[in-house]
């Protein structure tokens, strides 16, 4: 039998010795030096789950954010999180632990700004998926491709078409504050449409300061181009993140 075909959690080096046999060309410091099937295995996995996680960033989330930063974030995420669960595969993990590091990692914030809604879903699923395919060593290919072809399904059927129309809100500082009293909501809302442009659905009024004679309104419209605006909510110039 080609030595390299030993499964190396199944061999002892100290026995091997003891009966006579040559491990130099097979370990260092009990360490194999070179295993051919656990290599092309992983390499095979990983090629898989980062050219899943791409599809899924690239043609789903970028499409429609077009924010590099957070293009370049699920990816390493997807790569790193792959690597740290094949690579610790030999620990034989419990269910527990498994589930602890997705935590510490699904609790992660970035300090420099809060990750919204649709990013942090996209980063769940990034991780989740990673998870899965570096963990299912026992199961077979056919059932990891199923699993992750119908996540790209359900990314697709949720966010790429218009199955779930996109409804889209600004944060306006409106002047005329004489339309923002109760019973002239319409006025209101004709007075937006007017001025933006927006097909605008529904107007909500926050913020009123009479000293300044002008008050924060929150419209909700449908996107012009279906697309998703990054900055919809901004109103400080601090918060512009280019």
């Amino acid at each position: 039998m080609n030595l390299l075909q030993i499964n190396m959690q199944d061999f002892d080096p100290d026995i091997a010795r003891e009966f006579g046999g040559d491990v130099s060309a097979m370990d260092f410091l009990g360490v194999p030096l070179f295993d051919a099937h656990s290599l092309w295995t992983t390499l095979i996995r990983f090629v898989f789950n980062f050219l899943v996680c791409w599809i899924i960033i690239h043609c789903f989330y970028y499409k429609k954010a077009n924010r590099k930063d957070y293009y370049f974030t699920f990816l390493m995420f997807a790569v790193v999180i792959f690597l740290i669960i094949s690579l610790m595969e030999n620990m034989k993990m419990n269910i527990a632990y498994a589930l602890g590091l997705f935590a510490i990692f699904g609790m992660i914030r970035y300090r420099t700004e809060t990750i919204k809604i649709r990013e942090m879903t996209y980063l769940f699923v990034v991780m989740g998926l990673s998870i899965v395919n570096g963990m299912a060593l026992s199961t077979s290919y056919a059932e990891l491709v199923l699993v992750n072809l119908l996540t790209i399904l359900i990314v697709w059927l949720l966010d790429g078409t218009k199955l779930l129309k996109h409804t889209a809100t600004k944060i306006i500082l409106y002047d005329r504050i004489e339309n923002t009293k109760h019973g002239r909501e319409e006025e209101l809302k004709a007075d937006l449409v007017e001025r933006t442009g927006l097909d605008i659905s529904k107007v909500e009024v926050g913020h009123i300061d009479y000293l300044r004679d002008v008050a924060y309104v929150k419209v909700y419209y449908k996107p012009i181009d279906g697309e998703v605006n990054t900055i919809d909510t901004v109103t400080k110039l601090k918060d512009f993140d280019v």
